[in-house]
């Protein structure tokens, strides 16, 4: 999950984890590669103003080894390749850091924390529409740990155990990112690169976004039961001050508006083909509408929108790092004869597990390279053209990504963001992994058959 809190200093701990460190070294390997590989070309055909690679054309070019200056200057093509994408990731972060602060979210989550009057099974499902949304959209990632205290409040009120609480609100935000439908920096970042129309193939992805979520609930409704059985009840609150909860009809229009930009933006997307360039410039005027409608003046608006920036920044960079390898692999011509190496390696093997392959492969990435955006400016280039040569369909190719991406999320130790929601709930790693792995199971199924049905469909557009 790509940051959207404002960083805090580095510790030893975290700079021995960054993922600039992992990709700048990939970076340096591919460039060396770039003297040692035979250097090729495909031929490449365009069908719709998208290049596909031509199976079997490869033929060998001039071997064109990348010198030391030039992994620098990739470097700065990277980001310039990736500005379009880099600039909505840092708005994402700016109109996010502005609903947050007119208390509407927060408000809203905490009137439903003290309600005395709803079962186990009703709390499960509103948190998990509600957060499952703000997860699928991309509302909510790493903000996702302030909103953990909730779900603690709301265990504690129920007589469960913080874990409970914890998945309340984490589990259910992960199963709708995961997927992340309508994620800008997730979904619309891998379809752009694949060259996909944004939010394409809305239809299946949304299908396995509603199984997620359908057995999230299921495993949480089985876990609260079980607490049940082992003796803990709920007990009796006593009433505390309810202006904390109150949500005024100023909160309301202020997510009203929010619900509305997005159906906005999905129509847009479908009937006039916007992209992201036109979703940044909706997330900037999103911003300055729901600011003023929270009463903030112009400074305020600027400034926190600002300040949700700058927390995406090294998301966006990320993006713009990994983009130079691909820059790098490009200016040696290497990265068709790596292409053709895999496609010959995979040519005996079924479309349908190659890309069960292709997952398999993207899910062991991610727990080196934690940040989604990165891995995706990473595989996309290579998983593109491999893609074409084995018969599979670029949205196919977008999902393994994804998936792969979405599956290790709620596992993988390197994630600073399971991480922190375990330090706030007082959980450790150990107990958390022994608590998930049913549901990953159940999940890894769900993205094996998807990916088939996809595969079986030729899921498209192309």
């Amino acid at each position: 999950m790509s940051a959207i809190n404002h960083p805090a200093a580095p510790t030893t701990k975290a700079v021995g984890q960054s993922p600039y460190l992992l990709l700048f070294a990939m970076l340096i390997i591919a460039a060396i590669a770039t003297w040692i590989i035979p250097a090729g070309a495909f031929d490449y055909v365009a069908r719709e103003g998208i290049r596909f690679a031509v199976k079997g054309s490869l033929h060998d070019v001039p071997q064109a080894g990348v010198y030391p200056q030039d992994i620098f200057m990739a470097i700065v093509s990277g980001m310039e390749k990736s500005a379009p994408i880099i600039f909505l990731i840092l708005f994402t972060g700016g109109v996010l850091a502005v609903v947050e602060s007119t208390g509407a979210i927060a408000t809203a989550l905490n009137a439903l924390a003290r309600s005395t009057h709803l079962s186990d099974t009703r709390i499960i499902i509103i948190f998990a529409a509600i957060f499952a949304l703000l997860g699928t959209t991309g509302a909510v990632v790493n903000a996702v740990v302030a909103f953990v205290p909730i779900g603690l409040l709301v265990a504690r009120s129920l007589g469960l155990s913080p874990m409970l609480g914890a998945s309340l609100v984490y589990l259910s935000c992960a199963a709708g990112f995961n997927v992340a439908v309508l994620g800008p920096t997730t979904t619309g970042l891998t379809q752009h690169l694949a060259q996909l129309p944004l939010f394409s193939g809305m239809l299946l992805r949304g299908l396995t976004f509603l199984l997620f979520i359908l057995t999230a609930v299921i495993y949480m409704i089985w876990a609260f039961r079980r607490s049940r059985r082992e003796g803990n009840l709920r007990p009796k609150l006593e009433a505390s001050d309810p202006q904390l909860a109150v949500v005024t009809p100023r909160h309301k229009v202020i997510l009203l508006t929010c619900v509305l930009a997005l159906a906005i933006f999905i129509t847009g997307a479908v009937r006039a083909q916007w992209g992201t360039n036109e979703m940044s410039a909706m997330f900037v005027v999103l911003a300055i509408v729901v600011g003023l409608l929270g009463r903030m003046s112009g400074s305020q608006i600027a400034n926190t929108f600002l300040h949700g920036c700058s927390g995406l920044v090294k998301g966006g960079f990320i993006v713009g790092m990994a983009s130079a390898i691909s820059v790098v692999l490009q200016q040696g011509h290497i990265l068709d004869p790596i292409v053709g190496f895999l496609s010959e390696l995979l040519a005996p093997v079924p479309p349908t597990l190659a890309a069960i392959g292709m997952f398999i492969s993207a899910a062991l990435m991610h727990f080196g390279i934690s940040s989604g955006s990165g891995e995706s400016a990473l595989l996309v280039p290579i998983f593109s053209p491999l893609g074409d040569n084995l018969g599979l369909t670029r949205q196919v190719m977008v999902q393994t990504v994804l998936l792969g991406e979405g599956i290790v999320n709620c596992i993988s130790p390197t994630s600073g963001v399971l991480m922190a929601v375990l330090a706030t709930a007082g959980v450790s790693y150990g107990k958390w992994l022994r608590f998930i792995a049913p549901l990953i199971a159940v999940w890894f199924v769900i993205c094996v058959i998807m990916l088939v049905i996809g595969v079986a469909i030729k899921w498209g557009p192309f």
